[in-house]
């Protein structure tokens, strides 16, 4: 079974594989973590310019993360921007994640 995860920017459901994880660290700052090994309360997002210009719109980083004040997120979007952009878009496995929710 394939571990699905909620966006906070456009609140699709995902495979894990297919979204980036970001942590807020204890400076304020939310980072990217293509990983997900950093320690600390994490958010899932799609990859896209577009999901994180959602997030930041409806202050996303701030309630998923449980901060107290809006973070400085300009780490996430260089991040996303930096991407290769065949590895931003992955409809197959969004697909697939809707899938396997329906059943």
């Amino acid at each position: 079974m394939v571990p699905v995860r909620t966006c906070i920017g456009s609140r699709r459901r995902a495979s894990r594989s297919s979204l980036l994880r970001v942590v807020a660290l204890s400076d304020g700052r939310v980072v990217a973590d293509p990983k997900a090994v950093m320690p600390g309360r994490g958010a899932w997002l799609t990859p896209t310019v577009d999901a994180y210009d959602l997030a930041v719109k409806r202050r996303a980083f701030r309630r998923a993360l449980r901060l107290d004040r809006d973070p400085d997120t300009s780490a996430v979007l260089d991040h996303i921007v930096g991407l290769p952009q065949e590895s931003t878009e992955r409809p197959d496995m969004t697909e697939q994640a809707e899938r396997l929710m329906d059943n």
